[in-house]
């Protein structure tokens, strides 16, 4: 079987119409169920789920879940009900929602609840920033195995990693295809010292901040990772669509 690369859409809380949101999964569709090498994953707020829930053209993603399966938890959704709806993927960990209060305990929690529902999460991870004698790389690996928790060795082939620095989510551009290749590697080593080198192979890792459609195909190509995660160019159809092309034709 090809490898197939997975280029996820964040929707993040965009946009603010349901006519907009249709727009949006009509033109990403046309071009989405023409590629011969991509998972398309569209990540919308949980109100238009419905919309991109379009089999042969999306898998859909969630943006959260709550780590509990039900209970008195006002405003939030389980991961179970995400399955229920057709989610496959779930980002969780995600900077924003860190930002908000998640903790590596609760990113855990979450990761063992998405992979429990049989439900495959997007762990993102990433330095708040980069100094030149490699203390991030602790960080990181510190905030990797945090993350994962007593995740058990049979739900790491569930596992996607979104590896994005902090200091590149919005920046003017993204990091070097060079320096993506070796932090990817770095994550596979960290999950290769902790689960096993046959466990650690199969987790895709993909890279997100400031991705374009300019920047995308050396990323991928020659940051050798498996995808990407793409945050304000995913509400952008004419972007996103070129996105998937220049990765189609890797």
């Amino acid at each position: 079987m090809k490898k197939k690369y997975i280029i996820a859409g964040n929707w993040k809380m965009n946009p603010q119409t349901v006519e907009e949101a249709k727009r949006i999964a009509t033109q990403v569709k046309k071009v989405a169920i023409k590629t011969k090498k991509i998972e398309t994953v569209a990540c919308p707020p949980f109100v238009y789920a419905h919309l991109v829930n379009i089999a042969d053209a999306f898998s859909l993603g969630a943006q959260d879940v709550h780590f509990e399966p039900s209970g008195s938890f006002t405003g939030e959704v389980s991961a179970e009900m995400l399955k229920s709806v057709g989610v496959k993927y779930v980002i969780v960990g995600h900077a924003e929602r860190r930002k908000m209060g998640d903790t590596d305990e609760t990113v855990a929690q979450k990761v063992g609840a998405v992979t429990g529902a049989g439900l495959q999460p997007i762990l993102c991870v990433g330095e708040k920033e980069r100094d030149s004698n490699g203390d991030y790389l602790g960080v990181l690996k510190n905030q990797i195995i945090a993350s994962l928790g007593k995740l058990a060795r049979k739900d790491v082939k569930q596992l996607v990693v979104a590896y994005e620095p902090l200091w590149a989510i919005g920046a003017s551009s993204a990091m070097t295809p060079a320096d993506v290749r070796e932090t990817a590697l770095f994550i596979k080593k960290v999950l290769s010292d902790t689960y096993g080198q046959e466990y650690a192979l199969s987790v895709k890792i993909l890279y997100g901040g400031s991705v374009t459609f300019k920047n995308a195909k050396d990323i991928v190509a020659l940051g050798q990772v498996d995808g990407l995660l793409v945050g304000r160019e995913s509400v952008n159809p004419e972007g996103f669509n070129l996105i998937l092309k220049e990765i189609d034709g890797i």
